[in-house]
């Protein structure tokens, strides 16, 4: 099953996606509510939202062994994550907006988003697998200089459009079986076996449930193998087979183009 949020008369609502349509429910899906059809919009016409707002918005880095060797680090011993800000949400189709300010390295990373479906505190592996709700994509965008020339990563992860995730959940999909694609106007910049993780995503679960709360609708992005720089007038497309496909806009701030 597919779910998805998008914009009706300028409202958000949650909606179950066809092949044609988007059938409006009632109620969120993924806090175990039973919602009912509540009416349909026309799929080719959606104004697609970020599939879910989470109460709190985790990120793992340095998950694949490519992007470890490439930057040079250590392979991590643990599973650990960070935060990130749900004001850098964006959804399917909208801009990313590449600030004035930013110098050098604007890019792009794609990831594996696991949304979560249960309320978790020392959750056992097999907890873990069973509370993820469903899969979403992620496109985590970043703007290097500002990344290192702050003492933590408060703009260059988390300026607004910076975190572009949809353009649903994805509930009936083996996400570790399937294969990530990033394209930037049509061309492969990278291509990779989505579960090839140093950890996957239930060991961070039970790491991370350890001292925190995991709750209905928080999200957890996966990490990426590869990054590709990006630049205003790009489109850039990242694809999970079984999922679907994010695609955005990438725009210079001030200019729609």
């Amino acid at each position: 099953m597919r779910y998805a949020r998008v914009s009706v008369d300028g409202r958000a609502a949650w909606g179950r996606v066809g092949e044609s349509d988007i059938e409006l429910l009632s109620e969120s899906p993924v806090d175990g509510g039973d919602p009912v059809v509540i009416g349909a919009v026309p799929r080719s016409t959606a104004v697609w939202l970020p599939p879910v707002v989470p109460t709190v918005f985790y990120a793992v880095g340095m998950n694949y062994p490519r992007h470890i060797a490439h930057a040079g680090v250590e392979t991590p011993v643990r599973p650990e994550v960070g935060y990130r800000a749900n004001n850098a949400l964006t959804g399917h189709g909208s801009p990313i907006v590449k600030p004035v300010g930013v110098e050098g390295r604007f890019e792009a990373e794609p990831e594996l988003v696991a949304v979560i479906g249960r309320t978790l505190r020392h959750a056992t592996y097999e907890e873990a697998r069973r509370s993820v709700f469903g899969w979403t994509i992620g496109n985590d965008i970043s703007a290097r200089t500002w990344q290192h020339q702050d003492r933590t990563l408060w703009r260059s992860k988390n300026s607004d459009t910076f975190k572009p995730m949809g353009p649903w959940i994805e509930t009936d999909v083996d996400a570790l079986a399937q294969t990530t694609t990033l394209r930037v106007n049509g061309e492969v910049r990278a291509r990779f076996p989505t579960g090839d993780m140093v950890f996957d995503p239930f060991d961070h679960l039970v790491e991370m449930t350890k001292n925190v709360t995991v709750h209905p609708g928080d999200v957890l992005w996966m990490g990426a193998e590869s990054v590709c720089r990006i630049d205003p007038g790009d489109t850039v497309d990242v694809e999970i087979s079984g999922i679907g496909v994010l695609s955005n806009p990438v725009h210079l701030e001030g200019n729609h183009t």
